[in-house]
């Protein structure tokens, strides 16, 4: 089935693509039009979701990369959330990261199950121990409140400590129900962690390109994209070295996440919703996005019903661009049929907000605001 580019929307981002089957294009893969040959095409993060069909949308994404299009990949807490699970689970097994699985593992269960399924083979099951030792591996031994404590004083907040023990034991009832869903054995679901590392993060890996090629900010005139929102601290980053002190910094850190960086204020940048225990952004920070010529972010991970909104907070204006478009979410969330929607943004200052959710298109126009 052969899909044509049309201006759409990611998960919860914003300036991505829809895909529409067309049986009249008679080839697989995408067809730019004169708009999707002229548009720079953001995805704002969160492509990896609860399914059912993660990699088959990498599948789509990996198309329009071929096509050339101008494409830029946003980081968003979901991809995040994979990258610190698969991390932990395979690397050595320590008090600050041998209960991250079963802390982020639960909404990635869907990829992980798709992973399985495509890419692991009898022999990787074959080279691992029984089940009761690999779900024993999953989980935090029954010491690990006590020496997560010690080994994170003073390198976390006592408050985001605690949290993390008590969110830790509601956690475990969740993620094996979930688990139990899947139809995953924990052998099974141990070789599938295992084998996302050589799919997702080894250097010729079947979708290595997408976590290589992900920023996790970009700038387009006076509008700054990012999945979640800003802090002082990066705004200070942004002011002193642009975007790309901001997506290199990112990058680093990312590249072997550890829980200091996911509570920090770079992953902040995917995290936030400018609760009291996110990092701040204050006056000092939005004056010198203002001083650099930034007036506006545009960002997902706020989720709407009715279509995008405009509004300010901490004093810096935010487009929010959300459109549930996974199968999974939108059940979750009661809502019917196929999702789709646009954010368009044009160089007049325009932006056209579509959505499935919502019976109107928006058009937000910078004479009418002013």
């Amino acid at each position: 089935m052969a899909r044509r580019l049309v201006p759409g929307q990611d998960r919860e981002g914003f300036c991505a693509v829809s895909l529409l089957p067309s049986a009249a294009f008679g080839r697989k893969g995408f067809e730019l039009t004169e708009f999707g040959r002229a548009a720079r095409i953001i995805l704002g993060g969160d492509c990896l979701d609860k399914g059912p069909s993660n990699l088959a949308m990498l599948d789509a994404l990996a198309d329009l990369r071929a096509t050339g299009a101008a494409l830029t990949i946003l980081a968003g807490n979901h991809d995040l959330r994979l990258r610190l699970a698969v991390t932990a689970l395979a690397g050595p097994r320590t008090p600050m990261t041998e209960h991250i699985f079963l802390r982020m593992g639960r909404k990635i269960l869907p990829a992980l199950r798709e992973v399985f399924d495509r890419f692991v083979t009898p022999e990787d099951l074959a080279a691992l121990p029984d089940d009761a030792a690999c779900l024993a591996r999953l989980s935090p031994g029954p010491d690990w409140p006590a020496t997560f404590a010690a080994a994170a004083r003073g390198r976390l907040p006592e408050k985001a400590i605690a949290k993390e023990i008590r969110k830790l034991e509601e956690k475990r009832g969740q993620f094996a129900k979930a688990l139990d869903r899947t139809g995953l054995s924990g052998r099974e679901l141990l070789a599938a962690v295992l084998k996302c590392r050589d799919v997702f993060f080894a250097p010729r890996g079947a979708y290595a390109w997408f976590y290589e090629e992900m920023d996790v900010v970009a700038r387009m005139g006076s509008l700054l994209f990012v999945h979640a929102g800003l802090c002082d601290r990066m705004c200070r980053l942004l002011a002193e070295g642009g975007t790309g002190a901001v997506n290199a910094a990112y990058r680093a850190g990312a590249e072997a996440p550890t829980l200091d960086f996911y509570f920090g204020p770079l992953a902040n940048l995917v995290r936030t919703k400018y609760r009291a225990s996110d990092w701040a952004l204050g006056e000092e920070g939005v004056g010198l996005l203002h001083r650099r010529g930034i007036h506006m972010v545009v960002q997902g991970h706020v989720n709407n019903h009715a279509g995008q909104r405009l509004l300010a907070k901490q004093g810096l204006l935010h487009l929010e661009a959300d459109v549930t478009l996974d199968r999974a979410s939108r059940s979750l969330e009661g809502l019917d049929g196929i999702g789709a929607g646009a954010t368009l943004i044009f160089p007049s200052g325009d932006v056209i907000g579509l959505s499935r959710d919502y019976p109107r298109a928006k058009h937000f126009a910078p004479g009418r605001a002013a």
